[in-house]
């Protein structure tokens, strides 16, 4: 999506944060206070020069997690937004909200509290979306699954800029780049995770993917998520699938962002290295 903007800021985040771990992070495992510090200041490194503003979802955090924001964004940057404990479906739906709802800038991005990002890559996501008609989402992640399933065994495009390839995909997680417009476009797809769709199913459900092939389906139905991914995908957005746009979603080689998630860290061993050397140096 080839776009300029002429807002007072870059990029407009909507980060949620939850002071609890909910998955098994490769690092700082007990500690969710110092894993969130770990990634938000990865976050601010890798933003660079940019000018973000940014919507912090505070979930059920304590005190101390306003300050940590406070610590590495300045305050005219800043909204925070206290909830008490609503949980994962009501904050990303509050995402959608704000991002839709803001004035500061035509680029937005859903941020989670668990990833990690490579210092000064940001701004190659904003270029690749601002430069680019055939691109409408962008993830920071360059995630396992596409290497390891069927569900995501499709042919693929690639780009290279000066610094990385980049690759479609047919999903990702709910951490992304888009246009404010796409997302206006969008929104109903996005909304159908708060009523019990899967993330897969959703992206899928955009790029469709692999949506259409009966046979193949029946070939890899021993592949449970397989099949509950295409099951949703047509359960929750069916008028989507049959007349709506087929958008593109890109991923970098190699990540810009690692989901701290040990099952699923991406392939690139340099990327691995630079973050648990990041988390030796915070004391893990």
């Amino acid at each position: 999506m080839t776009l300029t903007t002429n807002k007072d800021y870059d990029l407009c985040v909507a980060y949620r944060i939850y002071p609890r771990v909910s998955k098994v992070p490769p690092v700082f495992k007990d500690d969710k206070y110092k894993l969130s510090e770990f990634c938000l200041k990865s976050f601010k490194d890798s933003l660079g020069d940019l000018k973000a503003k940014i919507f912090v979802l505070l979930d059920g955090c304590p005190p101390e997690y306003d300050e940590l924001f406070r610590k590495y964004f300045m305050d005219e940057d800043l909204e925070l937004i206290r909830l008490e404990g609503v949980g994962n479906l009501a904050t990303f739906s509050l995402q959608i909200k704000v991002l839709l709802e803001q004035e500061f800038s035509d680029l937005v991005y859903f941020a989670e509290d668990d990833y990690f990002y490579m210092p000064n890559q940001f701004n190659e996501m904003i270029e690749l979306l601002k430069e680019n008609d055939d691109v409408d989402f962008v993830s920071p992640y360059d995630h396992p699954d596409d290497y390891l399933l069927k569900l995501h065994d499709h042919p693929y495009q690639v780009k290279a800029t000066s610094k990385r390839h980049w690759r479609t995909a047919s999903s990702t997680c709910l951490t992304f780049l888009t246009a404010k417009s796409t997302l206006e476009m969008t929104r109903e797809v996005f909304e159908s995770y708060t009523h019990g769709n899967h993330d897969a199913s959703l992206w899928m459900s955009l790029t469709k993917h692999n949506m259409f092939n009966a046979i193949k389906a029946l070939k890899n139905r021993k592949e449970h998520l397989y099949y509950k991914v295409i099951r949703l995908a047509w359960r929750y957005n069916p008028k989507q699938l049959i007349w709506g746009h087929k958008w593109k979603l890109w991923v970098p080689l190699p990540s810009i962002g690692i989901h701290l998630e040990s099952d699923f860290l991406p392939p690139t061993r340099k990327c691995l290295e630079f973050m648990e050397a990041e988390a030796s140096g915070m004391g893990d």
